[in-house]
């Protein structure tokens, strides 16, 4: 047996010095039961970190006897590859398929190592355009916040785009459902809905315990008609995707109501002429108090929806 030479054993004890730093330093995720062979991660509520790995989102798992469904795939390759490390404690199965709720980074900027391993990656085609334009604008913008956790990302679309606004799947025996209804956080949101378990996988259509989030690329009129779609499903389980697995009446009290809300409130003051100051300071957020970061973002929600419906 050759004894390793004396720069073999400094490789060596960097590898494994990087390896216990990168473990320590590594998210902790972790699929929780929400229905049978259904499983929930809830992300940070909190903004992107290095800590949390970008991954202030939720996810989905869904089991079926010939391969695992994940709902959304993380914000980067590492990301990803964590996810699918905590996937192998659930399950067996393979990762086989992969739906991409929607165009913000964290749902579909770990498609290439899934699809590296071989699983189909879906998503609405209203999403496509909007990955396309920002995917490399949402890689630079995490850059300085993931740093070396970043690399091996790239921007990889999905591989099958969904064209109707509702699409029904077979996966392995388990129905599910992809509903769309123009997006609304980004133009591709869509939910995942299992109608067997009662279970639905919100994406960015539904948050619950911190505010929701107004982009460029967002559309108040259709997120509302993609909330209406959430509740004619009626379903037993929420999975948004920002906080808690929740109910649908929770749903509609912090996601639901804020929108009809927003768009009530600024609808009268576009139609009444009044100035966007004075119709965002009138505003009244305090049904929405209770939700973490209601204090900085219900002022740019207004302004936003605003500006929106001025347009309209």
């Amino acid at each position: 047996m050759r004894v390793p030479s004396l720069r073999l054993k400094q490789l060596l004890t960097a590898c494994v010095a990087s390896t216990l730093a990168w473990s320590a330093q590594a998210v902790d995720i972790v699929f929780k039961p929400v229905a049978p062979g259904v499983y929930a991660w809830v992300g940070d509520l909190e903004g992107r970190t290095y800590e949390n790995e970008a991954l202030n989102a939720n996810l989905g798992l869904v089991v079926t006897p010939a391969g695992a469904l994940l709902v959304d795939s993380g914000a980067s390759w590492q990301g990803a590859r964590q996810i699918a490390e905590a996937v192998k404690k659930v399950t067996a199965q393979p990762i086989r398929w992969v739906i991409n709720t929607g165009g913000q980074d964290h749902r579909w900027l770990g498609n290439g190592f899934f699809q590296a391993q071989g699983a189909e990656i879906m998503a609405h085609a209203n999403a496509e355009a909007d990955m396309r334009a920002r995917g490399l604008e949402q890689l630079k913008a995490n850059a300085p916040v993931l740093k070396e956790k970043q690399h091996g990302t790239e921007v990889v679309l999905p591989t099958r785009w969904l064209k109707d606004a509702d699409t029904r799947l077979d996966l392995g025996g388990v129905a599910v459902q992809v509903v769309h209804r123009g997006g609304g956080h980004t133009p591709g949101d869509s939910l995942v809905w299992l109608p067997q378990s009662g279970v639905v996988f919100t994406g960015d259509v539904v948050y619950v315990d911190r505010i929701l989030g107004l982009h460029p690329v967002s559309m108040t009129r259709t997120w509302v008609q993609s909330f209406e779609a959430l509740e004619a499903l009626n379903p037993k389980v929420v999975v948004p995707g920002h906080g808690n697995v929740t109910t649908l009446a929770q749903a509609q009290k912090d996601t639901g109501a804020l929108l009809k809300a927003l768009r009530a409130h600024m609808g009268k003051a576009v139609e009444a002429g009044t100035d966007l100051s004075t119709a965002v300071k009138s505003f009244d957020g305090a049904p929405f108090a209770h939700l973490k970061h209601a204090d900085v973002w219900l002022p740019q929600l207004a302004n936003r929806t605003y500006l929106e419906m001025e347009r309209e």
